[in-house]
């Protein structure tokens, strides 16, 4: 599948003899890999600093960030925030809106409760009678500063690895490199093409021993997320509980959804609505996808569902 337009500029910026350069690190609590034409010297060293941006804002594990220290002041006072967290939180909220609170930044207390958090895994269901109190992120574009309920925790994991992947993009446009593919732990976003004329190729992730094959996706200037309830978990009482959160119950989430993937200009809109639309039913998820002109990939037990936008791009 293809996106329905192809950008003239990448076709006319190709070098058919240049070569690609591959680089990999670590960031962000997983792996990062990049395929870039023409790659200037500092390319490890920007991406890296990029993603190392990112953790040192928005991360729950370390306990100096931006993220961890908002959480430890007292609830109803503003906290002044760095321009860069204030774009993802400001997302997020949008989604949070959008989705009808399918998705939402404040959970940082359910999910460090649940033992998806910084203090690691729990094992068991937690007695957490603070599951339905008020879980407001509160954020004020001109500080840019936020703040937040008692029942609130920031949790970004949602949506943060995407724009990890967007910021270190940006880097490398911002350097004049026109033609790549970067992912992050499974994130991914395409510019331009190959030097042989060819889109970056990727395929969608699919859940383990699922019977439905995988979509081919030309990533041209265009970004692929996925999410999926069976990443992470444990089981309790002959019960699997999912670290996907319904924010409506503050329960891990129980729809038949085991995979979402969404393709987005932004690597962190696909990131973030792959998560909201995880929470949903299947049908009630096309739904949405549909109003809000998402090429989503849907995945309940052994059935799929295609958005308009994604069955377009089949076309």
């Amino acid at each position: 599948m293809i996106p329905r337009a192809l950008t003239p500029a990448a076709f006319a910026t190709r070098d058919a003899a240049a070569a690609i350069g591959s680089f990999a690190g670590e960031a962000m609590g997983t792996s990062w890999s990049l395929q870039a034409v023409s790659p200037p010297a500092a390319t490890r060293h920007g991406v890296q600093a990029a993603l190392d941006l990112v953790v040192a804002q928005m991360s729950q594990w370390e306990r100096d960030s931006n993220l961890s220290r908002f959480n430890r002041v007292a609830p109803g006072s503003w906290h002044v925030i760095p321009a860069e967290l204030a774009r993802v939180i400001e997302a997020a909220l949008e989604i949070g809106r959008a989705s009808g609170g399918a998705f939402d930044p404040g959970l940082g207390q359910l999910t460090e409760a649940w033992g998806f958090g910084s203090r690691g895994p729990v094992g068991n269901v937690p007695d957490f009678p603070e599951a339905s109190a008020g879980r407001g992120i509160e954020f004020d574009p001109d500080g840019p500063r936020i703040r937040r309920e008692a029942g609130a925790a920031l949790d970004l994991s949602g949506i943060a690895k995407g724009y990890g992947v967007d910021l270190a993009a940006e880097w490398l446009l911002d350097m004049g490199v026109r033609h790549f593919l970067l992912e992050v732990g499974g994130e991914l976003r395409g510019e331009g093409i190959r030097p042989d004329g060819q889109p970056w190729w990727v395929d969608t992730e699919v859940p383990p021993a699922t019977p439905v094959a995988p979509y081919r996706i030309a990533l041209h200037d265009l970004s692929v997320a996925t999410s999926g309830n069976y990443r992470r978990g444990f089981a309790a009482g002959g019960r699997y509980y999912s670290h996907s959160f319904d924010p409506r119950t503050g329960r891990p989430i129980v729809s038949e959804v085991t995979s979402v993937t969404v393709l987005h200009r932004s690597c962190m809109m696909a990131d973030g609505w792959a998560t909201a639309l995880t929470v949903l039913g299947p049908a009630a998820a096309i739904a949405l996808a549909d109003d809000q002109q998402l090429a989503a990939f849907i995945l309940a037990g052994k059935n799929e569902y295609l958005s308009r936008a994604w069955r377009e791009m089949l076309d």
